[in-house]
């Protein structure tokens, strides 16, 4: 029976995760950084993300958090892994050595119960730590989350996968689907399948991003009411009227190294399409960037480098590309970005509004808001629906 459970990271996937199931377990965050930590203590999300401090709050008699996870071994019984796996270039892989470090600590401890990997990992990762870490019982379950939206989706998964055979998981199963509010959809399947049908789903929504701005910079050259195009292509049901809102490319944490991980998987076998959708993305920022430049600024303004609303994350946005290639124009760059505190080396920072707003020739948006709205017709944005 599982009472007391370990979740490694406190990011977006951990954080969201675990005072969740404080719910109905007692959950300790184990994560190296410090400042997260003390936060939890304190009963402070630890991250910006929607409703996390509210679950925070209600259920902190079941959560607590430390670097140190030893003295917590024995009693507990899972261990749930949420760790950075960024993507190395150099080697087209995933980067899982701090995913490796904890499992090699675990495995030498001879901690026999299950450990479940959430974080996104390459395709038969799970198979080879399993050989490398022969006491551990390791089980590969994808998450399957929106930035900004990971406490909904942890509430209302579309489904869970489990990357094992369902006689050797069902108490897993039971454990997640108790934070659940509806009826999902419990899928088992070898490790490598999880792993690949993670990989494969976000290079599908990379894909359905990039057809919409495609679509788009059609629209803009054309001089055609992108909005009209895209109700008329959304409007059937085959299609659906989701994840249609043009953008400056896809970005974020996840789907540029999915996609990129998902293509060094392929290796010898014939592609085309999951090349093109990195080809495309790149393609998208170069769109974005000639069409600012037919404006001839002095200064462009970029308001926000988050690209989720309820986020503080903009790690691999878009927009960081697009001002890098402008920058290379020999245009002055400006950026308002509240949540930056340390500053951004090589462009400078404005984050008295007034003045941003009055400095800036142009100012992109990815996204619109009301604090642009005495300005329209300085604003450069691609966003025609108003979400994400």
């Amino acid at each position: 029976m599982i009472k007391k459970i370990l979740v490694f990271g406190a990011g977006y996937v951990g954080a969201s995760l675990g005072v969740l199931l404080a719910q109905k377990y007692k959950v300790v965050f184990v994560d190296k950084d410090s400042e997260k930590v003390s936060k939890i203590n304190k009963m402070q999300a630890p991250i910006l993300e929607f409703q996390l401090q509210e679950y925070l709050s209600q259920y902190k008699h079941n959560i607590s958090a430390t670097t140190s996870f030893i003295d917590h071994l024995e009693s507990s019984d899972l261990i749930i892994l949420a760790l950075p796996t960024n993507y190395d270039e150099t080697r087209s892989t995933f980067d899982t050595s701090i995913l490796e470090d904890v499992l090699a600590k675990l495995n030498n401890s001879l901690f026999k119960k299950s450990v479940v990997i959430k974080s996104t990992v390459y395709i038969g990762f799970t198979e080879a730590v399993k050989r490398k870490f022969p006491n551990l019982d390791i089980i590969f379950i994808p998450e399957f989350l929106r930035e900004g939206k990971a406490i909904e989706d942890n509430c209302n998964p579309s489904r869970i996968v489990i990357g094992a055979e369902e006689i050797e998981s069902n108490n897993l199963a039971s454990v997640f689907l108790s934070i659940a509010k509806n009826l999902p959809k419990v899928l088992y399947m070898s490790s490598k399948e999880a792993e690949a049908a993670k990989l494969f789903a976000n290079t599908y929504l990379a894909i359905r991003v990039s057809f919409f701005n495609e679509l788009d910079s059609f629209a803009l050259a054309k001089e055609l009411n992108a909005r009209s195009i895209i109700d008329g292509v959304s409007s059937d049901p085959r299609i659906g009227e989701y994840y249609n809102n043009p953008s400056f490319g896809y970005g974020g944490y996840c789907l540029p190294k999915d996609t990129k991980q998902l293509l060094a998987n392929f290796d010898s076998i014939p592609q085309k399409l999951f090349s093109a959708v990195i080809e495309s993305n790149q393609l998208r920022k170069n769109f974005i960037v000639d069409s600012v430049l037919s404006h001839r600024p002095k200064i462009v303004g970029v308001y926000r480098l988050i690209m989720k609303k309820n986020s503080d994350n903009f790690r691999e946005a878009s927009i960081f590309d697009i001002m890098e290639i402008i920058q290379e124009k020999g245009i002055k760059i400006i950026i308002y970005e509240p949540m930056l505190h340390d500053g951004l080396s090589n462009f400078k920072i404005v984050n008295d509004l007034q003045l941003f707003k009055k400095s800036a020739d142009i100012i992109l948006a990815n996204r619109l808001d009301e604090d642009l709205s005495d300005i329209e017709a300085k604003v450069f944005t691609r966003d025609i629906y108003g979400n994400n």
